[in-house]
């Protein structure tokens, strides 16, 4: 089919763009309906009166409403745009993305979803069916372990996994590090179980706080409960996780003033897993957490690291040149393209 596209547009390259356009319009009214015109033509970069006939067309062949509250795709615009998602990923070298940024960062595969996660919501939940896909694809017959972190990120996600209980496949989800003290829908023990009951897998909860002193870490790994469930974890075979700005990511586990001011003066971008990396990828704090560290993914067969939009393209930078070589990076066009500005080994 691809091959036979590369024709078509060297004979009409009009009519490719005029297919381009329109699914694009298409495209980022599904990510934002109902939205207005003058939004819509804000978003895209088109005037509104080349808009207005393009809207006119597609409305023409009910392919979307237009109501008071703005323009939303019909189903018939729905199921057509389903269609088209394939072919323009394949026509605008999608994959060919994907193989140059997993080459970049030195990683087992990457997968890119289009438009911008800062600005279109929906982006996330495209995360989220991806990495359903992989979960079906990569988890493999008899018991798997999967360790979920939490983050707003992470719950969007596990709002988009499926069943994946086979009579061969049985998995148990587990919250990857403690965090009791942020909100209680976006905590590692929401998501994990969250994520559990879409699966329809067992799930084990993990109470212990997000931030801790040395001594009340050491005293909680005495504790018979949580040795138990950190065991399992450490067990894990599969992560699901995210990558933050550590800026953000500092103020939201409520560290103090001081500890953030430190982390501005090491030029600190990313965090994950409890470690903050500057621009260069190197570890500059560290929380002390219980649950999984760097050192214990560096083995596990299965690592999905999610993270998208322009806003964390260092985030996402600095966390990669630590990532293990198995690690399938879940990202957005936005981000992949502000990474690939620069086309130097990150490793």
């Amino acid at each position: 089919m691809l091959s036979e596209l590369r024709v078509l547009e060297a004979i009409a390259p009009d009519v490719l763009e005029v297919v381009k356009k329109r699914y694009r319009i298409m495209q980022n009214i599904f990510w934002m309906q109902p939205i207005g015109r003058r939004n819509l033509a804000d978003s895209l970069g088109l005037t509104e009166r080349v808009l207005r006939g393009e809207t006119d067309y597609l409305r023409d062949q009910r392919l979307i409403d237009a109501t008071k509250s703005g323009m939303l795709l019909t189903e018939k615009g729905e199921g057509l745009l389903q269609h088209l998602e394939l072919l323009m990923e394949q026509f605008t070298g999608m994959d060919q993305l994907e193989k140059q940024l997993a080459s970049i960062f030195k990683i087992e595969r990457c997968l890119i979803v289009s438009g911008n996660s800062d600005e279109q919501e929906k982006v996330i939940g495209e995360f989220g069916e991806l990495v359903d896909e992989a979960l079906q694809r990569q988890l493999p017959d008899g018991r798997n372990i999967i360790a979920v972190m939490g983050g707003t990120t992470m719950a969007e996600v596990a709002r988009h996994v499926s069943p994946l209980e086979t009579a061969k496949r049985h998995n148990l989800f587990v919250p990857a590090r403690g965090g009791i003290g942020e909100a209680v829908s976006i905590q590692a023990n929401s998501v994990s179980a969250l994520m559990a009951a879409n699966a329809h897998g067992e799930h084990r909860a993990l109470y212990v706080p997000e931030q801790l002193s040395e001594e009340a870490y050491h005293t909680l790994l005495k504790e018979p409960s949580i040795r138990t469930v950190l065991a399992m974890i450490k067990e894990a075979n599969c992560v699901v996780h995210s990558i933050g700005r550590a800026v953000h990511m500092a103020a939201r586990r409520k560290m103090s003033e001081d500890e953030i001011i430190r982390l501005k003066q090491k030029n600190a971008v990313a965090e994950s897993f409890g470690y903050f990396f500057d621009e260069n990828g190197e570890i500059v704090h560290k929380v002390p957490r219980i649950g999984l560290s760097l050192e214990d993914i560096q083995k596990m067969p299965t690592i999905l690291a999610v993270a998208g939009g322009k806003s964390k393209v260092k985030a996402i930078t600095a966390y990669m040149k630590n990532a293990p070589k198995q690690t399938w990076l879940i990202t957005d066009e936005a981000a992949a393209n502000e990474i690939l500005k620069g086309t130097s080994p990150l490793k």
